[in-house]
């Protein structure tokens, strides 16, 4: 059985129909990509997934580790052990870094409406095992998350979904806005939460750095699911990047 899963997905934002039929999965343990140009639905997929309002799913199902959770409440998917890190990363700006960890730790501490205590389901990361991913974390503490660099806020936000009971982590766009040497250090990071035990669903308008890490891809245009395989098949297939990607 798939960790996720969406099955003929329909997703609307007030009357117009974005997601069409949209079916995927996502493995444990790996990461997945989603690619595809700007407008073709990459977003609406981790809202709807997150059941983010809006968009509204009226048709299909979304199943994670076994449950629909198609509509539920966007707490209860929270809670399940999902994580949306939006691309515009929403952190406190006007607290410091380990102030904006520590919330993390309060709604980690909360009960789901399915029943049972998050921590019995999956304990989030310490603030100690955060910064073994991102070290420069560490070195801004207690400096005001607003005066952080672009890259620095995104590890940020990462971090404080990992500190949650997250076993699922959505990024939107994480590499926007980076210099290339902090996209390598949030490349190297996401492998790493990966191999830590992690699933990962990515959205990432920079294909090939996506390609780079991906274990499987889709690709979505207008809203359709148009290449599902392997990162090495997307990179052997010139005519779905060049159509669809523009790489």
């Amino acid at each position: 059985m798939s960790l996720l899963t969406l099955e003929e997905v329909d997703a609307y934002y007030d009357e117009s129909h974005i997601l069409r039929d949209l079916s995927m999965t996502v493995e444990d343990g790996e990461i997945c990509a989603l690619l595809g140009r700007n407008g073709a639905g990459k977003t609406t997929t981790l809202r709807s997934i997150a059941s983010s309002k809006p968009p509204e799913v009226r048709d299909g199902t979304i199943t994670y580790d076994g449950e629909d959770i198609t509509g539920r409440a966007v707490e209860d998917v929270a809670m399940a052990g999902i994580s949306l890190v939006p691309e515009e990363r929403r952190i406190f700006a006007d607290l410091t870094v380990g102030e904006n960890l520590h919330l993390a730790d309060v709604a980690r501490n909360r009960s789901n409406t399915f029943g049972r205590s998050v921590q019995v389901q999956r304990s989030g990361m310490s603030t100690e095992e955060v910064f073994e991913f991102f070290p420069r974390l560490e070195e801004r503490e207690s400096q005001k998350a607003g005066t952080l660099s672009g890259g620095e806020q995104q590890m940020l936000a990462i971090g404080r979904a990992l500190k949650q009971n997250t076993e699922l982590l959505m990024l939107d766009e994480p590499y926007e806005g980076l210099a290339p040497q902090i996209i390598e250090a949030v490349e190297n990071a996401i492998e790493r939460i990966r191999d830590a035990g992690t699933t990962l669903l990515l959205v990432e308008q920079n294909a090939a750095a996506a390609i780079k890490i991906a274990d499987r891809c889709y690709v979505i245009d207008q809203g359709a699911i148009v290449f599902d395989g392997t990162a090495e098949e997307l990179r052997e297939d010139d005519e779905t990047r060049e159509r669809y990607l523009g790489v």
